[in-house]
């Protein structure tokens, strides 16, 4: 007996442990999940040149031809007084080409609450990223409110502000005031937006170079996953105000002289430079898809490292590029064979660009290699430029558009001639489109990455996908038989452009897209004083309707709140009824927690759920509502309102709610309208945003303060001594890289990285050894780790060999050089 109680607690010991143990593989399963939760981008806000400024205009842009670069504004007047044609010469900018934004001075301040003082000394990347902000959430359907207090975290990459150096007078600082670091730092880009916008999660500026805004989005990924924010806006600004930046380029040869970034082209000679602003919006998808946001993409993986110790700092690192590709790769869990397409950093460097494609060989080649469809690649700085800090933002806003509409633009010009012979395309099948093409349909997922390197050294990779919605049973229900559209504004001229253009709008909408319209306007927006709504059960009714208001001309802003008494002669039946057909038409609406309450205080619970503040009844002029009848009473502006809720017909309830609602949000009711949504609507991205009344704010460039260089004199002596013997070029080339490092002694069995060079002093030193000698072979080409007599030796090696293929050291000579 002992022994059968014995086997039978032994029996239920190992039931519990096996439970135990299912429950453990379980919690394990769900933790890995969470670390690799995909997360939804909801919305976008953007900047990018010339005058891009919302997503449809962006992918217009991509599938056309055009380029974004011009030449130098008026307006910058210190870049202008640098630009000299012939490089090297020092002190001067030869660039005189990039992707300028147009009317960066111009900014809504008193949207913004910010002083006109405040708003004249705030960095411009400031005040457009306050913008694209306000644009992403808008349509994302999020209603900034900032009473509300959203858990948002910002996060935004940014290289430079060159804005507050036109303050900056040695002589005179009465010029320095409260707004000088506020508005110039690079810490206050985002804790600005979040201040203004009242939101309550991590603020975060990041400057890792050109990788910035991509580490941002790893850095959101990561805070979403880990529950520290709701939502997350990424964000990257650049503006080129400065001459200083863009002489120390020029001075290390990164830029291209034409000002254009010729990825992975045979005349790849340099990266041209860019300006632009962008923010996105991100949620995980499963809080997305729950609230009904528009997923426009989804974001499956992220990964960030370090060169670490590379040949030199600026100088890119093949391994390290690997190893955060497929470190990304496994974040995703997508197998190397599912990657479609590849925005790439390709800035169109000779060294650069080589080493990424080898990269990504390295990681996706074999896969690649394996299946019948090549791998395109492409990069968006050869149509914007480069956007230094910014650039991640354009590629990943660029990579979102891609994958919804299922299209791959072109990379590269028909004309544009040869791809760049140091990589090895006949072994690594991959493409850079000449003209936009379907994505493949071979492939089973619509799977994109995206690179992004930093000079600084940090390496970005994140993996997309496209969004493919489950498909989901729409709530019982059959929607309203009309819609109630409202739209507000903090001024009323800014109301009456938002009604033109949701007016013109409407005119293309499709009735089966008016609740997704509506419901947009009425939850997913912010309410201001200015004001107006009205109802229809058709786009052309609610056009109609909107086209009768527009030619009132209504002005004036919402009084309110108000406070309406609820007036009830009608029978209980006829109410109840009544609240079965607002409930069928709108399953969000929730009646009473108690359902066994009077139809008369369930009533009133629907409406206190809206937000009306409803009053007790008292002394009333005039006579009492008929028997019958529901009614919402109140004076307002002297104007006695008295609307209806229930009538003989139960079933006209939803359109008299809409009207009363419509009714109390224009004399200004603090309403909550998103338990209208009709069964099955959802947020659209693809409304119009609130349109800012901008003004010019702007400090010019200081008279006199414009930086200078020597005086160009036409030619460059490149002659240097003559010809000189190979011991003696050796020994003038040592001393002259000498100055270059400002070092007083050299070993010269050291090699050149020992004694601290890097990418930047190689290039310093041949553009230095060339304002002397023509040189046939590029700073690319100088092998940095043998000792330095031998480089040397090479290097006059060269120099001999070129001057005796061409004595007259002009054209011949300069050829060779290139």
């Amino acid at each position: 007996m002992s022994d059968a109680m014995d086997i039978g607690a032994v029996r239920a010991l190992m039931e519990d442990q096996l439970r135990l143990s299912r429950r453990l593989r379980d919690r394990i399963a769900e933790l890995e999940d969470e670390r690799h939760a995909p997360v939804a981008v909801v919305g976008m806000g953007l900047r990018l040149p010339p005058a891009i400024d919302t997503p449809e205009s962006y992918w217009r842009f991509l599938c056309g031809t055009d380029s974004a670069l011009a030449g130098l504004p008026a307006d910058r007047p210190g870049l202008r007084a640098v630009y000299d044609p012939v490089p090297g010469r020092a002190g001067r900018s030869y660039v005189d080409r990039a992707g300028f934004l147009d009317r960066i001075a111009d900014f809504d301040a008193d949207f913004f609450g910010i002083s006109r003082r405040e708003a004249r000394l705030l960095d411009p990347q400031q005040r457009m990223l306050l913008e694209t902000s306000w644009e992403a959430l808008e349509r994302a359907g999020v209603a900034v409110r900032r009473s509300d207090r959203l858990d948002v975290g910002i996060y935004l990459g940014m290289m430079t502000s060159e804005y507050s150096e036109r303050n900056e007078d040695r002589s005179d600082m009465s010029r320095i005031d409260p707004y000088y670091i506020t508005g110039g730092g690079l810490s206050f880009g985002a804790g600005r937006v979040s201040h203004l916008l009242g939101f309550s999660g991590p603020v975060m500026g990041v400057e890792t170079a050109c990788s910035s805004s991509m580490t941002t989005l790893h850095l959101a990924v990561r805070g979403l996953r880990n529950r520290e924010c709701r939502y997350a806006l990424v964000g990257g600004a650049n503006l080129l105000l400065s001459a200083g930046l863009m002489v120390s380029l020029c001075q290390t040869r990164a830029l291209a002289p034409d000002g254009r970034s010729k990825s992975f082209l045979a005349t790849a000679d340099g990266y041209g430079r860019g300006e632009g602003v962008g923010v996105v919006a991100l949620m995980r998808l499963e809080d997305a898809e729950r609230e009904g946001r528009p997923v426009l993409a989804v974001v499956r993986g992220t990964a960030v490292n370090h060169d670490g110790a590379a040949s030199g700092l600026t100088a890119p690192n093949g391994p390290a590029q690997q190893e955060v590709i497929r470190a990304a790769l496994e974040d995703a869990r997508i197998d190397p064979a599912a990657v479609g397409f590849v925005e790439a950093h390709g800035t169109g460097t000779v060294l650069g660009d080589p080493i990424e494609i080898g990269a990504l060989d390295g990681v996706l080649g074999e896969a690649v290699r394996g299946r019948d469809t090549p791998l395109s690649i492409g990069s968006v700085k050869s149509r914007l430029g480069h956007l230094e800090g910014a650039s991640g933002i354009a590629s990943l806003m660029k990579t979102v558009l891609m994958l919804q509409h299922g299209v791959i633009p072109a990379a590269a010009r028909p004309d544009d001639g040869a791809l760049n012979p140091h990589i090895p395309w006949e072994s690594i099948r991959f493409d850079v489109p000449r003209e936009n093409r379907p994505w493949p349909a071979e492939l089973p997922r619509r799977v994109a990455g995206i690179n992004s390197f930093g000079m600084s050294g940090t390496n970005v990779h994140a993996v997309l996908e496209a969004y493919r919605p489950a498909p989901i049973d729409a709530p019982a229900g059959t929607g309203p038989a009309d819609e109630l559209l409202t739209l507000s504004a903090k001024d009323p001229e800014a109301l009456h452009r938002l009604a033109d253009e949701v007016g013109s709008l409407l005119l293309r909408t499709r009735d089966d897209g008016l609740a997704d319209l509506c419901h947009t306007l009425r939850a997913g927006r912010a309410v201001f004083s200015h004001r107006l709504a009205v109802t229809g059960g058709t786009a052309r009714e609610l056009g109609a309707a909107l086209d009768e208001w527009r030619a009132a001309r209504t002005r004036g802003a919402a009084s309110g709140p108000p406070r309406p008494v609820l007036l009830v002669t009608a029978p209980e039946e006829r109410i109840e009824a009544a609240l079965t057909a607002l409930t069928t038409a709108h399953p969000g609406l929730t009646a009473h927690d108690d359902a066994s309450a009077a139809p008369a205080e369930r009533l009133r619970a629907l409406l206190e759920g809206f937000g009306v503040r409803l009053r007790t009844p008292g002394p009333r002029a005039g006579d009492a509502p008929p028997p019958g009848r529901v009614a919402l009473s109140w004076e307002s502006d002297g104007r006695q309102y008295d609307l209806p809720l229930v009538e003989d017909r139960p079933e006209e309830a939803p359109a008299l709610l809409h009207r009363a609602l419509g009714t109390l949000f224009t004399t200004g009711a603090d309403l909550r309208l998103a338990a209208l949504a009709a069964p099955g609507a959802r947020f659209s991205p693809e409304l119009p945003t609130y349109p800012f009344r901008r003004r010019r704010f702007w400090i010019d460039e200081p008279a006199g303060s414009t930086p200078t260089g020597p005086e160009y004199a036409g030619g460059t002596d490149r002659t240097g001594p003559a010809r000189p013997d190979l011991g003696a070029l050796t020994g003038l080339l040592l001393d002259q890289l000498k100055d270059v490092l400002q070092a007083e002694e050299l070993d010269p069995e050291l090699s050149f990285l020992d004694v601290g060079g890097d990418s930047f002093l190689s290039t310093l030193f041949i553009t230095k050894v060339e304002e002397r000698f023509v040189v046939g072979m590029t700073a690319d080409q100088l092998s940095l780790d043998m000792p330095l007599r031998d480089l040397m030796g090479k290097l006059a090696e060269n120099i001999l060999a070129t001057a005796a293929a061409a004595p007259d050291t002009t054209a011949a000579g300069r050829e060779a050089v290139a």
